[in-house]
C-alpha cells in the first residue's frame, strides 16, 4: 500500500514540474499582482515530509520551496473486488522566507495561489487509477525564525481518489 502513496506523490511532483505546472502558475500570479516571483529550480520542489527546521539543518533548503507528501491512505473498499479503493490525503507545503516580517505573508499567499492554479488546471483523471476531483484546504502557520530571518509555511491538503 505504501507504493500507492509514493505513486501519487510522484504524480503531483510531475504536475508541479511540468511547463504547464507551477512555472505557468507563477507567471500568471506575477502578471496579475505585478510582483515578480521568478522560476523554481529542481531543488525547490521536494518529495519529503520534513519540518522546516530540520530541512534547513540537514538539506540546505532553497526558498521558496514546495514539499509534497502523503498524509494518509483511506481504503474504504468502495469498489468491492479491488485491492484498494479509496482516497489518498495529500499535502503540499509552501515555505517562504524573507528578511523582514513585512511582505512575507503576502509572498506566501502568492506562491499558494500558483499552487492552487496548478491543481485547478489538473482536475480529472491522472491515470494509473488516480483521479483528482478538485477541492482543497489551505492552512497558514505563524511566522517563525529561519531561512533569511523569517519563514512562513502554508499547507494545501487535498484528496486523490484511487482505484487499484
Amino acid at each position: 500500500m505504501a507504493q500507492l502513496a509514493v505513486s501519487v506523490v510522484k504524480k503531483i511532483e510531475a504536475l508541479l514540474r511540468a511547463p504547464t505546472g507551477l512555472a505557468q502558475g507563477l507567471a500568471a500570479v506575477s502578471e496579475t499582482n505585478g510582483q515578480q516571483l521568478g522560476e523554481l529550480s529542481d531543488q525547490q520542489i521536494v518529495m519529503l515530509n520534513v519540518s522546516a527546521e530540520l530541512a534547513e539543518k540537514a538539506t540546505g533548503t532553497v526558498y521558496p520551496s514546495y514539499y509534497i507528501y502523503c498524509e494518509k491512505l483511506n481504503n474504504t473498499l468502495r469498489e468491492k473486488f479491488r485491492q484498494f479503493s479509496g482516497t489518498a490525503v495529500m499535502s503540499v507545503e509552501v515555505r517562504v522566507t524573507h528578511d523582514r516580517l513585512e511582505g512575507i505573508e503576502q509572498r506566501a499567499q502568492l506562491y499558494v495561489d500558483a499552487l492552487i492554479d496548478t491543481l485547478d488546471a489538473s482536475r480529472g483523471d491522472w491515470g494509473n487509477g488516480q483521479f483528482y476531483t478538485g477541492g482543497y484546504q489551505i492552512s497558514f502557520s505563524s511566522i517563525k525564525l529561519g531561512g533569511k530571518h523569517f519563514v512562513q509555511t502554508a499547507k494545501a491538503t487535498f484528496e486523490v481518489q484511487i482505484s487499484k
